[in-house]
């Protein structure tokens, strides 16, 4: 009995060794990662941030000088009146609201204003105003701005008469009486003068649009608020565009940035408050000229390019000038490398000059430099 045990045991025993034999072997299972909760913190309530105001609100960069101005008073067509410009024309009024003014030679080698005006309002005196030459018509257009003159040489007719020019002048019988007087302490032709009052009934007769063309795009590029332009060129501290008869030079003051002027050899002044004209911008504007008649009636080519100057913070800087076709194309100004330059803010004088005159431009240190140049040439 004990014998039979024993095999049935081992019977047993081999039985279950060769079942583990053919099972195959298990990987071990690979837990799962335990994820480790964290706490969900609290979210706080972003606050609705405030809307940033617009950059001057109700205001837009002015085309004229780049600086803000109401937005609806830089919607407006500015208004070119020509200006006269002899010793018998001081002092002239009204003149030192404008925000660009045109120097540009005219027969005798004497030389008209163009006083360009965004903002006229409160305005009683401007002037003496004067005839107009064909080539100051072109130059207003650059601004679409409405010109403004007393009478014209024969050569300008045909240009007055365009549909694209709009002009207001003394010798319109329907605007003459609402819209020009004259000043009896003065003598006939420099006794002409116009008011914001009159300048609007003559808009208003004429039935001009008051508003800038969709077409324009302005005439200058300007410096941003934080960026001024500094230029790295020559000294031009006292600055002579070389005019002939009136012989007027600028004076750059360091403490407010401003090119005061003087013409006939004293201070150039507004009659209406005998503040000195000062500007911030000066361009030279050289151009290609011929006579048209034995009086001397000059044309002044505004279309063919040249040469030119740039001076503000007492620095000047050579460039030159062109102009695409059409009136309303303005002349653009552009540096050596041939990138159009940026003009500081503020107001500028231009001073148109003959192209063969271009070496009678002169800067100097002191008036008194300049002085010594002058009696050189006398």
């Amino acid at each position: 009995m004990k014998k039979r045990m024993a095999w049935l045991l081992l019977a047993a025993m081999v039985l279950s060794a060769a079942a583990g034999c053919g099972k195959k072997k298990e990987e071990p299972k690979e837990e799962p990662p335990v994820e480790e909760s964290t706490p969900t913190p609290t979210p706080t309530e972003t606050p609705t941030p405030e809307p940033t105001p617009e950059p001057m609100e109700g205001k837009a960069r002015s085309y004229l000088t780049g600086e803000w101005i109401d937005g609806e008073l830089a919607k407006k067509r500015p208004l070119a009146v020509m200006i006269g410009n002899t010793s018998d024309a001081l002092p002239q009024y009204g003149i030192s609201a404008a925000d660009v003014i045109y120097e540009v030679p005219v027969e005798g080698s004497y030389t008209r204003l163009m006083a360009i005006f965004q903002d006229y309002s409160g305005l009683e005196k401007i002037g003496s105003v004067r005839s107009c030459r064909h080539y100051f018509i072109h130059f207003a257009n650059e601004f679409d701005a409405i010109y403004t003159h007393y009478g014209q040489a024969a050569y300008a007719e045909p240009v007055l008469e365009r549909d694209d020019v709009h002009n207001l002048s003394g010798m319109d019988s329907a605007i003459e009486t609402i819209m020009f007087y004259r000043d009896t302490n003065r003598k006939a032709p420099h006794n002409a003068f116009i008011s914001e009052e009159g300048i609007k009934a003559g808009i208003e007769k004429k039935g001009y649009r008051t508003e800038l063309s969709d077409q324009y795009s302005g005439h200058y590029k300007f410096a941003e608020d934080d960026t001024p332009v500094n230029l790295s060129g020559e000294d031009a501290l006292v600055v002579s565009p070389g005019y002939f008869v009136n012989k007027p030079w600028f004076v750059y003051n360091s403490e407010d940035g401003l090119y005061y002027r003087y013409e006939f050899k004293d201070k150039q002044v507004d009659g209406a408050d005998n503040s000195q004209l000062t500007v911030k911008n000066i361009l030279v504007q050289y151009c290609d000229w011929s006579k048209l008649d034995e009086n001397g009636y000059m044309d002044i080519n505004t279309y063919s390019g040249g040469n030119g100057i740039y001076i503000t913070n007492g620095k000047m800087q050579r460039v030159t000038w062109k102009k695409e076709d059409g009136d309303l194309k303005a002349a653009r100004f552009y540096d050596e490398a041939g990138n159009e330059i940026t003009l500081n803010q503020g107001k500028t004088w231009v001073c148109v000059a003959r192209k063969d005159y271009e070496d009678r431009f002169g800067v100097y240190a002191t008036e008194e430099e300049l002085s010594q140049a002058r009696a050189t040439e006398e």
